[in-house]
């Protein structure tokens, strides 16, 4: 046994390959034995997935209703036409014929301004208009008898012209002293007083058209497509008044600091008693199709950020639906793309996934109140709207 220590101590060598010998037999046994191990794994988990229970969740069918489409928008009230009136000739304002805030028929005379000595000009100019009018046909009977000759006939005739265009500068004069509404409609702003001297184009007054009252706003280049005339809107003014409007214009360039095309609308206002500059929020109506309503609280989000909703199909699968928003109300939204007929899953949707089979219930209160007792599946969370 000595010599056997000694000799190995000599050689220590022999020992380092006996405990390479022992380690590579070990690892040998255990790579035979090892393929025998994964069945029992799997089978754990096999029996483990098995006894995992059912989610249960609460389906409604609903079916599909045709929903009018519109486009929300916010604008101003604003009167149909509107004009500026301004002083034809100078003179002092002799008489306020209307006040301020009164409704006047087109022609109707607002302001009086002096005369001045305008009538004895133009009884003047209607004398000597006269006189021409005799030269002429004097120079124009002596030119056919041969005893008078063309540049006289000639300048008979171009005294009698200026002659009446004197006339007629005088009586338009005359008739601007007196002035009136060009239309129908509200005088808004009188700039003068009795007595105020004006010289030519001094405002006098603004008058303005409110029937029909228009109701002006603007539509992005999304929708202006839609868009086309005598469309129908319906109108709420922040009074709380609700009115039918149709459209009257659209342009056809965008504003280049909001991409976005002004439009018009037009309301019946007969007797005026609507005021332009009132806020007003429009529903223009685009088409009508078909869409169900549904709670926010039922929309999702799959795991590519698509909107959609969880439906149930076939073999009690579930189903996400990606949906398109028709409308959007106080109390749910419609929701286009998914049918006449589908069941939603309005319960229980934040616990399920695409794919998963689950056990639909009744949906009185009692079952209701079964679904948030139901397990999770396994690997399953809770999503975000769920309920």
């Amino acid at each position: 046994m000595a010599s056997a220590k000694q000799y190995l101590a000599r050689n220590p060598w022999i020992i380092s390959v006996m405990i390479l010998i022992i380690m590579g037999v070990w690892l040998i046994s255990g790579i035979v034995s090892s393929p025998e191990a994964p069945p029992a794994n799997t089978s754990a988990q096999e029996t483990s997935q098995q006894s995992v229970p059912l989610a249960k969740v609460v389906v409604s069918t609903v079916t599909a209703q045709p929903i009018t489409r519109t486009v929300a928008l916010y604008g101003r009230t604003a009167p149909d036409r509107k004009a500026t009136l301004g002083a034809e000739v100078s003179g002092n304002v002799e008489q306020l014929l209307i006040r301020k805030g009164q409704f006047v028929k087109k022609g109707q005379a607002l302001v009086q301004l002096n005369k001045a000595d305008r009538e004895l000009q133009l009884q003047r100019a209607l004398a000597l208009l006269s006189v021409k009018s005799k030269e002429f046909n004097a120079a124009k009977s002596l030119r056919e008898r041969g005893l008078q000759g063309e540049v006289a006939l000639t300048r008979a005739q171009a005294g009698l012209v200026e002659a009446k265009a004197t006339v007629k500068n005088l009586e338009l004069a005359l008739s601007n002293t007196t002035v009136t509404a060009p239309f129908d409609g509200i005088v808004n702003i009188l700039h003068v007083e009795q007595g105020d001297y004006l010289g030519i184009g001094d405002p006098i007054a603004n008058v303005v058209d409110l029937d029909p009252l228009v109701i002006t706003a603007d539509v992005s280049e999304r929708h202006i497509q839609s868009i086309h005339h005598g469309q129908k809107a319906n109108i709420t003014l922040s009074t709380g008044l609700s009115l039918a409007g149709k459209l009257r214009y659209k342009a056809s360039i965008a504003s280049e600091t909001t991409n976005t095309f002004p439009i018009e609308l037009e309301v019946a206002n007969p007797n005026s008693s609507l005021a332009a500059g009132i806020s007003a929020e429009v529903d223009l109506i685009l088409d009508k199709q078909s869409a169900i309503k549904v709670t926010p609280s039922m929309l999702a989000l799959d795991e590519i950020g698509n909107l959609g909703i969880k439906t149930l199909i076939a073999d009690n699968k579930v189903a996400f639906a990606p949906i398109a928003i028709v409308k959007v109300e106080p109390d749910g939204v419609w929701l286009g793309g998914l049918g006449e007929q589908v069941d939603v899953i309005t319960v229980g949707q934040g616990f399920v996934r695409n794919g998963d089979t689950v056990i639909p219930v009744d949906t009185d209160p009692i079952n209701e109140t079964s679904v948030s007792d139901a397990p999770l599946n396994k690997n399953h969370t809770k999503q975000t709207g769920g309920e």
